[in-house]
């Protein structure tokens, strides 16, 4: 129980005096970064994906229809 408790008090004593936190700003700039770049990616795979879609369905009204029976599956 003494090394539980000695474990507990040593990371306690490093996250305390030893960890360097970032900035208010810091964080923020890095939360903007990845949230803007993923935005990024997730358009990049959607425009790819349409792309991909619209070859192999062969005409626009399979893919609408494609379209429309995943969105039903995917909230009905």
């Amino acid at each position: 129980m003494s090394d539980l408790s000695l474990y507990v008090k040593e990371s306690y004593n490093e996250l305390v005096h030893k960890v360097t936190w970032p900035t208010w700003s810091s964080l923020l700039s890095s939360t903007r970064l990845v949230l803007i770049g993923s935005i990024i990616f997730a358009l990049v795979v959607f425009v790819y994906d349409t792309i991909f879609n619209t070859l192999l369905a062969g005409s626009n009204d399979d893919l609408n229809e494609a379209w429309f029976n995943g969105i039903y599956n995917l909230f009905g």
